[in-house]
């Protein structure tokens, strides 16, 4: 995809989680939001993938380690045809396939339940080591919230992949600026978070994560880092697209109300009109 296709996926995604957390009444549009365009890019450019086969052998795997942005990355799956973007709206009820955190058993291109803060991450490096000790090339990716990495497990996982020189494992880390109860900064700072990646051995990138060309740029310099794995940190702004939730914390598990759900819907259709104008 060019960067215009790609700006233009992106609305869709966010159309899609934006309209799975109304019709489920719950969820976290916010970070969804956020991590649009990494969802975006991730799995219509950078992930070698199938979703006519979605367990083939040699696929990357991807981890959601902020699994509760489900709503996301559903709606970036769905739009890449794992499975019908109509089902977006069954979202979190009894007996759908698609609740509130990710789930291997019963979701196509799932490769990691997850949802326990901290824990994906590491479920991730354990698959690069695994790469690594077989000889297989796929790659392997994990998308961390900011508030995520206040965990301790997070930085067990990042000591153990710069130990075993995991280059083909890429931490991408959403850096929002907020968790559920405030700024991470007020709430317990992780800052400066490249210099701690950096310590635990890792080769750290730099990004605007809503500019495509700075995606591409960092995704392929971590494909050209060799003897250390890479930590993309990404800075996003929580609830992208849609103007009223934009850096608003409140919008980081709430769903919107039917005149609520209107604006966001008529705002990412502006969004996607004004791109196919270009």
């Amino acid at each position: 995809m060019n960067k215009l296709e790609l700006q233009k996926m992106a609305v869709n995604v966010r159309k899609g989680a934006v309209t799975a957390v109304y019709h489920a009444k719950s969820g976290h549009p916010g970070g969804s939001l956020s991590a649009a365009d990494i969802y975006t890019y991730l799995f219509f450019e950078e992930l070698n993938i199938d979703p006519k086969n979605p367990d083939k052998p040699d696929r990357d795997r991807f981890v959601l380690s902020k699994g509760h942005t489900a709503p996301g990355y559903y709606s970036a799956l769905a739009n890449r045809g794992f499975f019908p973007v109509e089902d977006l709206v069954t979202l979190r009820k009894v007996g759908s396939y698609l609740q509130g955190h990710p789930d291997k058993k019963h979701i196509p291109g799932v490769d990691m339940s997850s949802g326990s803060l901290g824990q994906g991450i590491s479920a991730a490096v354990g698959m690069a080591l695994s790469a690594k000790l077989s000889n297989d090339s796929y790659r392997v990716y994990t998308l961390l919230g900011d508030g995520e990495i206040q965990e301790g497990q997070v930085w067990e996982a990042a000591m153990f992949a710069g130990h075993r020189k995991l280059d083909n494992f890429v931490a991408i880390v959403d850096n929002n600026g907020l968790q559920i109860d405030g700024s991470v900064e007020d709430v317990c700072s992780p800052y400066p978070i490249d210099e701690k990646f950096k310590a635990f051995g890792f080769h750290v990138i730099s990004v605007d994560g809503h500019d495509f060309d700075a995606l591409k740029a960092a995704f392929d310099e971590a494909k050209a880092t060799k003897g250390k794995p890479t930590a993309i940190i990404a800075k996003t702004v929580k609830g992208k697209g849609v103007s009223f939730m934009e850096n608003q914390v409140g919008w980081h598990g709430t769903a919107p109300n039917d005149e609520q759900y209107a604006q966001a819907m008529e705002e990412l259709e502006k969004a996607g009109e004004s791109l196919c104008q270009k």
